[in-house]
């Protein structure tokens, strides 16, 4: 068994696309040299900056010898057919073929072709190139005369196997043994004969190859700096990830910027910082504010300890945050509410209007929606107005990702209520899975509201324009954005009815303000249609989320099934108390029941054509078994809905395993067909209790088991 090393040497890689080519190198090269049945041991692969390495254990010296039969046409077939068979399995005659008995099907030909093994080197030789050729590159660019490929100009193919050179050309380069290291301190060319032996010299050549020993090289010596400047390193793994993708031996240095800047929000200076000079920020572990200093990493080791890296990053970063403090400084001279007027000139969607109509429909769900969660709602109606203002500010057209935040700094700056300015900023939220809601307990309800009225205003008028999510697309981000407004309102324990008390009401409002006398225009999905569409979405995104918390889908399925299920809280309650009911022997064994019963109703109403739903009849209950059912089933119907009108779901699911002794006695001792017409009718009626009685906390029948 031998060793495969390959590196591709190459003028820099985008930082962004360094994870992905490696891994798409092993997964290319790995499947190639098994495609042509050469099977190998373990793959490791590593992107800097200025090359891909790829090292593959466990390579055999050749594939096996394979032997293959093909079977032919029937003897005496056309000419034409043998002659395709012939070719295909690479034989000259008929006569090299040998013919198989069949005496019901008749004789036929069959081939045996004997493949023998290749060498390992020459299968690696034609499986490179192949993979270079068509590497899936984001973006990739051409040089010199050559149509090969590259994301960037290609210097060097350094190929061994086994200590050998294994000779193939790519773009007019030849594969050899040789490489070079650092950009500054490693230019002279090395040789390598095995990874162990390659990656020694490359750190001998000042290249860490692993991204993570670069990573914890950054975050080491950024730790360590600050600690001695008795600052705190304000960690960013993206940060530390894409600086590490920028150099191949980092080195970090401290710089210091003008203390004035610090009259600007500390996130515009650390954004800026971040996104034009990849630089750290640093706090005052005391006070906890921004300290006027910052740490870049550098691809030098500095002769001078790198005073000039440092002057150069102090002297751009200085220009960097001039720019944060004029949109700052600018941004303060417009009220919000000017700004929100300017919202009037931007379109959030061309069928759905601009920012300033979408403002004013948020207005008025959000006011709405205030009641169902202890929101002031006069607060709410405020902060939805101004909820989108900073949109037109210069800092936010200069840095997106702090829309929101900012609204609330120059809303607290113009004495704006507290609970008005952090609704401002937080009815984005969530962002994504690993962000937070909005908690009514740190008193975010006025945020809570706009938060809801502001996805459910998203999702409400994009379903009006039929601009739904698909299996390969979701544009607009509907999906994340009911998943905001599940989990808002579940960590939350709100009750909001969604279909009743919003839905219904808000679309009508909406479709009849928004699209009012533009029928010939634009096609609009029709309320009740919308309605219900959009509860089955929020059910499934429901569904989704509850599963990723272990819930069966099962249990899920058979509390949606149930009329009126829009309130999301009470319908996570009704699944969890499921949950532990049927976890329990009586729980099981009454679903065992029930079952029992909906497949014995189902047979003969199929049979009779016919429901058997009604009142049954008490004087046509002959069998004690019977009457003691019928009897149990009236209590648990009267106990489990007296339990769920004060949402005690535990307490339904308690009332609910009353039945199972009563069931199991039922069918031990009660034939159901009976030969009496009118007793067979009443006692299939009784089974129909049983569903119904079970149907008040969920539909059995959708439950495994």
């Amino acid at each position: 068994m031998s060793e495969l090393l390959l590196e591709l040497f190459s003028e820099e890689i985008p930082a962004r696309m360094q994870q992905r080519a490696a891994d798409d190198l092993k997964r290319l090269v790995v499947d190639g040299l098994k495609a042509r049945g050469l099977e190998v041991g373990d793959a490791l692969s590593f992107a800097t900056p200025r090359r891909l390495a790829l090292a593959i254990q466990k390579v055999p010296a050749k594939s096996p010898a394979l032997s293959e039969e093909r079977k032919g046409p029937r003897v005496g077939a056309p000419e034409k057919a043998l002659e395709g068979f012939l070719k295909s399995a690479g034989l000259k005659s008929v006569g090299e073929a040998e013919i198989v008995k069949d005496e019901k099907k008749g004789d036929y030909y069959v081939a045996r072709i004997e493949k023998p093994g290749r060498s390992a080197a020459e299968i690696v030789a034609e499986t490179i190139p192949e993979v270079l050729g068509k590497f899936p590159w984001p973006k990739s660019m051409r040089w010199g005369s050559s149509p090969f490929q590259w994301v960037r100009p290609l210097h060097s193919i350094l190929c061994i196997l086994g200590g050998k050179v294994v000779a193939f050309e790519v773009a007019g380069l030849k594969s050899s043994d040789t490489t070079r290291g650092h950009r500054f301190h490693g230019k002279e060319s090395f040789s390598a004969r095995s990874f162990e032996d390659y990656g020694r010299m490359l750190m001998d050549a000042k290249v860490l190859l692993p991204a993570s020993e670069r990573m914890a090289a950054i975050a080491e010596q950024a730790r360590d700096l600050a600690k001695a400047a008795k600052l705190e390193w304000v960690e960013d793994d993206a940060l530390v990830a894409e600086n590490a993708g920028l150099t191949e031996w980092p080195t970090v240095y401290m710089g210091t910027f003008d203390k004035s800047f610090l009259d600007v929000p500390a996130e515009c200076l650390m954004t800026s910082m971040k996104q034009h000079q990849k630089c750290f920020s640093l706090k005052d572990p005391k006070t906890g504010k921004l300290a006027n200093k910052f740490l870049a990493v550098s691809n030098l080791i500095a002769a001078d300890d790198g005073r000039q890296i440092v002057a150069g990053n102090e002297k751009v970063i200085a220009a960097r945050l001039s720019d944060a403090k004029f949109f700052w400084e600018q941004d303060l001279k417009k009220p919000l509410d000017e700004m929100a007027l300017a919202l009037a000139g931007i379109t959030f969607h061309d069928k759905l209007g601009t920012q300033k109509e979408r403002v004013e429909r948020i207005e008025e769900l959000a006011h709405e929606i205030a009641g169902a969660v202890d929101a002031d709602p006069v607060d709410a109606r405020r902060a939805a107005q101004l909820c989108k203002a900073d949109l037109v500010s210069g800092m936010v057209g200069e840095f997106p990702e702090l829309q929101g935040l900012m609204g609330r700094y120059y809303a607290e700056k113009a004495g704006t209520k507290p609970e008005i300015a952090r609704a401002i900023e937080l009815h984005y939220k969530p962002k994504g899975a690993g962000d937070t809601v909005p908690k009514e307990d740190d008193g975010e309800t006025v945020a809570i509201a706009v938060a809801l009225a502001d996805k459910l205003d998203m999702l409400i008028g994009f379903w009006a324009i039929q601009e739904k999510p698909t299996g390969s697309g979701d544009p607009y981000q509907l999906r994340r954005a009911a998943l905001g407004i599940i989990r808002t309102v579940l960590e939350n324990d709100l009750r909001v009815p969604l279909g009743s008390a919003i839905l219904n009401h808000y679309v009508s409002q909406y479709i009849e303000k928004r699209f009012e006398g533009q029928a010939q225009t634009v096609e609009v999905l029709d309320r009740e249609d919308l309605v219900a569409e959009l509860l089955a979405f929020f059910a499934d995104r429901l569904k989704v989320f509850l599963r990723e918390q272990g819930k069966r889908h099962d249990l899920i399925d058979a509390v949606f099934a149930l009329p009126g299920q829009d309130d999301l809280a009470l319908i996570v309650k009704r699944v969890e108390a499921l949950t532990d009911f049927l976890g329990t022997d009586d729980g099981a064994n009454l679903l065992a029941g029930v079952k029992r019963a909906s497949n014995i109703l189902a047979i003969e109403e199929k049979k009779d054509k016919r429901s058997y739903d009604g009142e049954v009849s008490g004087p046509l209950l002959t069998e004690p078994a019977e009457r003691d059912l019928a009897a149990a089933i009236a209590k648990v119907k009267f106990d489990t809905k007296a339990a769920i009108n004060v949402e005690n779901f535990a307490g339904a699911m308690r009332a609910l395993s009353e039945l199972r002794a009563p069931v199991d006695k039922f069918f031990d001792a009660v034939i159901v067909n009976a030969p009496d017409a009118n007793m067979r009718e009443n006692r299939l009626k009784l089974l129909n209790e049983i569903r119904a009685a079970t149907l008040a906390v969920a539909d059995f029948s959708r439950i495994a088991g």
